[in-house]
C-alpha cells in the first residue's frame, strides 16, 4: 500500500507489465493504523513519510508476520520462505 494516488500506482503497475493492482491510501488513514506513516530521518534533516513495512496476512486477515526492515532487493523471497 503506498501514499501516491491511483493514477500514480496505476502507471506504475504499467510499466513493470504488473498483472495486479497496487493498493492506494492517499489519505494514509490505513497506513497510519500499521504504523508505516512518520517521522524519518535523511541527511540530518527529519520529515514525514512512509516507512518500508510488510506485513503477511492470512486469508482471515491476521497478521502472520510483520517485517520492519524490508531489504527491497530480497523481500519477495524472504516472504516466499516464510509462506511454502
Amino acid at each position: 500500500m503506498s501514499a501516491d494516488t491511483v493514477k500514480k500506482q496505476k502507471s506504475f503497475c504499467d510499466k513493470q507489465n504488473f498483472n495486479f493492482f497496487l493498493l492506494s491510501d492517499e489519505s494514509k488513514e490505513t497506513i497510519k493504523v500499521y504504523g508505516a506513516w512518520g517521522l524519518k530521518k535523511f541527511m540530518g534533516k527529519e520529515y514525514e513519510g512512509i516507512h518500508r513495512y510488510s506485513y503477511l496476512i492470512d486469508k482471515d486477515g491476521i497478521i502472520k508476520k510483520a517485517y520492519s526492515k524490508v531489504n527491497t532487493k530480497t523481500h519477495a523471497i524472504d516472504v516466499l520462505k516464510d509462506i511454502i
